[in-house]
């Protein structure tokens, strides 16, 4: 396993490479497309182009498996079996014979997609991406040739062993962030680097009397505002550092068609059970239902409003008990935050434990006896609030504000009871050679284990 500071330092430049290549295929749509609608196209070729990069060494296996056991009516585990992943793709054609037969490539190229495993089509269903291949079809501006063959350069090799899941995941986002900027709308998520996400990991752990009981680490991690599941891919990769043989189960929910696509191939590639992975409002539509969990980490938005989400909110409220919304008012509809707070809170097991990333607002918002107050109230008089640790800033990709990582824990260490940490951590970091975006600082090793 690599050093975690090499991992922190790799992300830009590799990264931001890659994505910058991957977007170059834009200048493809330019003209047909507005630039708000290349990420319609970029982001699920770019999925297609990571399945394929990794099935490509047992594509023979495949094909091979399938004539096989063509007769059978049920083959789905022979081609896993074949593929080495829990999807495959049966059709013959590959990026490069796709390449090969200009002449063909809408026929050949429906092949390929309907040659792919439900699991798989279901991310492309969601995408919508039946619609762009018509659309790229257009005989009058034929642009599909092109893309794939923009898909084919050596430069845009996604096969696992020239990218990390994580570090895909961050190619992911980086992806998303430039067709946010292109529609000129808020990309929302502050997307979380690596570095920060080993803290809020190492935070966890350091709230976890349980953490090294048994053999090895077992822990069941769930993210409530996923994206592209990044942050659960930097979790359990941070838990791997610490025992090889960690066995981490992850689960998200994401309501983003996109980015739950994204999520749901991420989690194929890297082995896990894609049904893990919900799509679906958080608070509006609770996908995880009676679900408890170990660790519960994520970054919900800052500031966003839940007027789309009150009906469901407050009915559930007014329900006996309040549901996952347990106290005397709820929050003003101007800012959700602490509403992630309550449904991550109702999320855990008895000793689970919580990271949260939050703006300044949930620390200062609301006039006594107001609902921030009510919610602030119900963490403290139940002693499960452990720390606040105030980050630097220029921290995040997309925003240079003061953020706080809230550390929860439903049983406390003895030392820790009745009191609440406050850790200012806004000078702990490394100037990075290079910034990206709005982040210009790391928090490095030894940062982090001073924060701890």
């Amino acid at each position: 396993m690599a050093d975690s500071d090499d991992l922190i330092k790799a992300v830009g430049a590799n990264i931001q490479e890659k994505a910058s290549l991957i977007w170059s295929a834009a200048d493809t749509l330019r003209g047909p497309y507005k630039p708000h609608e290349y990420g319609l196209v970029i982001l699920p070729m770019t999925v297609i182009k990571r399945f394929h990069d990794c099935l490509e060494p047992t594509h023979d296996a495949v094909l091979a498996a399938a004539e096989k056991y063509k007769a059978f009516s049920v083959k789905d585990g022979f081609l896993r079996d074949a593929s080495g992943y829990p999807f495959y793709n049966t059709s013959k054609f590959t990026f490069e014979t796709l390449k090969a037969d200009p002449e063909n490539i809408e026929d050949n190229f429906k092949d390929y997609i309907n040659g792919f495993s439900d699991n798989v089509q279901d991310i492309l269903a969601r995408m919508k991406f039946a619609d762009q291949i018509e659309r790229l079809s257009d005989p009058d501006a034929p642009l599909l040739y092109q893309v794939v063959c923009d898909f084919c350069k050596p430069q845009a090799d996604m096969s696992p062993d020239k990218i990390k899941a994580v570090d895909m995941g961050y190619i992911f986002e980086n992806l998303i962030q430039r067709f946010s900027e292109s529609y000129d709308e808020d990309a929302g998520a502050h997307f979380t680097s690596r570095d920060i996400v080993y803290l809020m990991t190492d935070l966890l752990i350091q709230a976890d009397p349980h953490v090294f009981d048994g053999d090895r680490i077992t822990k069941t991690v769930y993210d409530q505002t996923m994206g592209t599941s990044q942050m659960l891919g930097c979790t359990e990769e941070r838990l791997r550092q610490l025992d090889a043989e960690a066995r981490v189960t992850c689960y998200g929910q994401e309501f983003n068609p996109f980015t739950f696509g994204i999520a749901k191939a991420s989690a194929l590639i890297r082995g896990e059970d894609d049904a893990n992975m919900r799509f679906g409002d958080t608070l509006s539509a609770d996908k995880f239902d009676g679900f408890k969990f170990d660790y519960c980490i994520s970054n919900p938005p800052f500031g966003d409003p839940w007027n789309p989400q009150a009906p469901s909110v407050e009915k559930e409220f007014k329900t006996a008990g309040g549901g996952r919304f347990p106290v005397e008012k709820l929050p003003a509809k101007g800012d959700g935050q602490m509403l992630f707070v309550l449904n991550g809170l109702s999320k855990l097991k008895d000793d689970g434990v919580m990271a949260i990333v939050q703006d300044a607002s949930p620390l200062y918002k609301g006039k006594p006896g107001s609902g921030e107050d009510s919610i602030r109230r119900y963490v403290l008089e139940n002693d499960w609030l452990d720390a606040i640790v105030q980050l630097p800033c220029d921290s995040f990709y997309n925003t240079g504000i003061a953020t706080y990582v809230w550390l929860f824990s439903k049983a406390k260490a003895p030392e820790h009871r009745d009191h609440v940490l406050l850790i200012d951590a806004s000078r702990c970091f490394e100037k990075r050679r290079k910034g990206i975006g709005d982040k210009k600082n790391d928090i490095t090793k030894s940062c982090r284990d001073l924060i701890v």
